[in-house]
């Protein structure tokens, strides 16, 4: 799409490289996998909450009755 080879995305990660160093993008990385995690952990807690406010409505109308 924008034409770039392996030579010149070797290139481009070099000068990424050397503009933020090596400790700076492990950490940016790892927080990024981190933001990740918790947006995924954030989506799964959202539909077991859903799941238990039902069960908890369907207790509660049977212990009505």
């Amino acid at each position: 799409m924008f034409g770039l080879g392996v030579t010149e995305m070797i290139i481009i990660l070099v000068i990424v490289i050397l503009f933020f160093g090596v400790g700076r993008i492990s950490k940016i990385s790892g927080e990024a996998g981190s933001a990740i995690r918790k947006f995924k952990e954030g989506l799964q807690g959202d539909d077991k909450g859903e799941d238990a406010s039902a069960d908890e409505a369907e207790s509660s109308d049977s212990s009505q009755e």
